[in-house]
């Protein structure tokens, strides 16, 4: 495995994942602090930003990966791959895109945004030219241009907080000069109708910024190319689908389960405190976009069950120090949301334990894709999904947003186990699992311990509390140092 190159790539997707996430998620504190708890107004963004969520991957369909699949299978021009793909999910979205506009009214008032079908129509397309950008983000990733994906994200990122911070902050001086503003603002929900259309303005400045990717339109469509990847891709749509499911059907569930006003308070509050536990799913991706175009390539090598051993054993330990570095800095962190959102903190580890569980699945979903099994995918996603469902529509009215942290947690978890035993059996990989048994154990201590001292029963000063848990933090990455020192 050539270790070097996957460093390099994260670092580079990193940059662009974790630090352009990072800088969208100063967003969250203008928000916590410019939106009231009380109103549900965030409830309303981490709604709607659900629902775009699974709408990309219905719209995407599995087409990322199988682009990659089919640029490395002999006898297939990357080109033509690259241009038919372009146009499935292009033609996909622009039909989307026209069907939600057309039929705007009953779909608002099915998602119960009767009074805003402006914010509908607004997600809907946004959602369609992710989509359409999703295939030329990939090209960039299967070329190896790490630079321009990084500068095209940026693009969306730096001028999308300006605005945001024009609305919360600059708009609401002007008031007083221009009433009409104000009734604008309030109007949209005090601002946050404001945040989607910001959205928009800044998905279309990126569009500009494919114009030589956009060439790939200008590729002959191959219909006996696109019925090959349709067939191996629609599995994956599915695996997709659910995937994105286990993230985001309790945010989309929440309000029918606890209808009214309440409904979007809680999901607010859980919406904003699952932020804190989101670098667990930056480092998921970072890792991804780096990682699976090198399996990919390396499917053809002998040693591809060894690529994935390590990346596995890697990305175990560093998803565990970043697990706890957020357990120890807590009370730190937590100022990151407006304190009146600190109520639902006690979510955190046990949604940061479920997106572990994802990105482990996430590396054993190997094994179905090289070996073209990928409807074993779908399956086991959808078992995972169907739990994560029925813990929140059984627990939701009864325990609120804790039960959205639990289904997650289940979902994933029941995912994670029936891809292990079922990738044992198709495409063994040697993982090493005394040394990731290991360091499961050692950051599951550390995280029982820093629990334990951090029970109000203790009384322990914040300040020393994070300093023994950096005491404990020390120990752990002496421990994973010494570990890849071995490897």
């Amino acid at each position: 495995m050539n270790l070097k190159s996957l460093a390099k790539d994260t670092a580079v997707y990193g940059l662009s994942s974790i630090v352009g996430r990072f800088l969208n998620y100063l967003l969250v504190p203008l928000y916590t602090y410019k939106i009231a708890a009380s109103s549900g107004g965030y409830g309303i963004v981490t709604n709607l930003y659900a629902y775009t969520a699974l709408l990309l991957a219905l719209l995407t369909f599995g087409m990322e990966t199988t682009m990659f699949r089919f640029s490395n299978k002999d006898g297939e021009d990357r080109r033509t791959v690259y241009g038919t793909s372009l146009k499935m999910v292009g033609g996909v979205a622009l039909l989307f895109v026209v069907l939600v506009l057309a039929f705007l009214g009953p779909v608002s008032g099915a998602m119960g945004y009767t009074e805003h079908p402006e914010y509908v129509g607004c997600m809907a397309v946004i959602v369609g030219l992710d989509a359409f950008q999703a295939i030329m983000f990939s090209k960039l990733r299967l070329e190896g241009r790490p630079l321009k994906f990084m500068i095209l994200k940026f693009a969306f990122i730096i001028p999308n907080i300006l605005l945001n911070l024009i609305i919360f902050l600059v708009l609401p001086s002007l008031f007083g000069s221009h009433p009409g503003l104000e009734a604008a603002y309030q109007r949209f929900d005090s601002g946050v109708g404001f945040i989607f259309f910001a959205n928009l303005a800044c998905t279309a400045l990126v569009t500009l910024g494919f114009i030589p990717e956009l060439r790939g339109l200008g590729v002959r469509f191959d219909g006996p190319l696109a019925k090959r990847m349709l067939e191996y891709t629609w599995p994956l749509m599915l695996l997709s689908l659910v995937g994105i499911l286990n993230q985001v059907a309790d945010k989309i569930l929440f309000p029918k389960l606890m209808p009214g006003e309440e409904g979007f308070v809680q999901l607010g509050i859980y919406g904003a405190c699952v932020k804190i536990a989101m670098i667990i799913a930056l480092l998921t991706q970072a890792f991804r976009y780096a990682y699976e175009p090198i399996v990919f390539n390396s499917s053809r090598d002998k040693n591809s069950p060894e690529t994935l051993a390590d990346g596995m054993k890697y990305f175990i330990i560093f998803t565990l120090l970043a697990f706890l570095a957020v357990v120890v800095y807590m009370p730190v962190l937590r100022h990151f949301i407006q304190p009146e959102y600190w109520e639902g903190l006690g979510v955190v580890p046990v949604v940061m334990a479920a997106e572990v569980f994802m990105g482990v699945y996430f590396n054993l979903s190997f094994w179905y894709k090289l070996t073209d099994r990928t409807w074993w995918g779908a399956v086991m996603s959808a078992i995972g999904a169907v739990v994560m469902i029925a813990v929140n529509v059984i627990f939701v009215p009864r325990i609120g947003y804790w039960a959205c942290a639990w289904g997650g947690f289940a979902g994933y978890g029941t995912a994670m186990v029936l891809s292990w035993l079922l990738g044992r059996k198709y495409y063994p990989v040697p993982y090493d699992m005394k040394s990731i048994l290991g360091f499961s154990a050692f950051a599951m201590g550390i995280f029982a311990f820093m629990n334990a001292l951090g029970q109000p029963a203790l009384a322990v000063n914040q300040w020393v509390f994070m300093a023994i848990g950096s005491v404990l933090l020390a120990a752990y990455i002496a421990f994973a140092w010494r570990e890849i020192k071995k490897s």
